[in-house]
């Protein structure tokens, strides 16, 4: 394989390990740590694919999505975020993105939602990494999600969300003080 990608994420151990992954299958990428960064390299690089962080320190990674798709319209962008809710995922498919995945995301995961494939001989190895998750989401996530949903919709008015929603608007303002962990563990919540 010969194809150029960009990693934009402020984790450098995360990047480094992603890169040399990658690396052995052939696939180079360029690194970035920051907005500024990732945009300088994108512009002089014109990568294929952009794999990309929802949370860059201050930034969001949202914002940089339309910009990079206005310098190559058929790059692939895949969003990757710690921070998984369905608001953001509709958001950043809007915006641009090609697909969104969840932290921590396998490399065999993000290989196939770049499109890049693994290969026939490697096609068993993909399909055993996958994790199935040990329980379904706890409710409190759920409920969380849609709630950022209507935040998302009423750009983030807490009235007009909680009147979309058909609550009172201190009600909302107490269930976003207790925002729900991405992950309980089996047996709790």
């Amino acid at each position: 394989m010969n194809i150029d990608g960009l990693l934009v994420d402020d984790d450098p151990l995360y990047l480094r390990t992603l890169q040399r992954s990658l690396a052995r299958r052939g696939i180079h990428t360029d690194t970035a740590t920051d907005r500024t960064q990732a945009l300088a390299l994108a512009q002089s690089h014109l990568p294929a694919f952009v794999l990309l962080d929802l949370k860059l320190g201050n930034d969001s990674g949202l914002e940089l999505i339309q910009p990079l798709r206005a310098l190559r319209p058929d790059m692939r962008i895949l969003l990757v975020t710690g921070y998984a809710s369905i608001a953001t995922a509709v958001e950043a498919i809007k915006l641009g993105a090609d697909d969104y995945l969840p932290k921590p995301a396998s490399l065999p995961v993000i290989l196939r939602a770049l499109g890049l494939g693994l290969g026939e001989d490697s096609s068993t190895e993909a399909e055993t990494s996958v994790e199935l998750p040990e329980t379904m989401t706890p409710i409190s996530r759920l409920e969380w999600e849609h709630i950022q949903q209507a935040l998302l919709e009423t750009n983030g008015n807490i009235s007009a969300a909680a009147r979309l929603l058909g609550m009172h608007r201190r009600s909302l303002q107490r269930k976003l003080a207790k925002r729900p962990s991405p992950e309980l563990p089996p047996g709790r919540g």
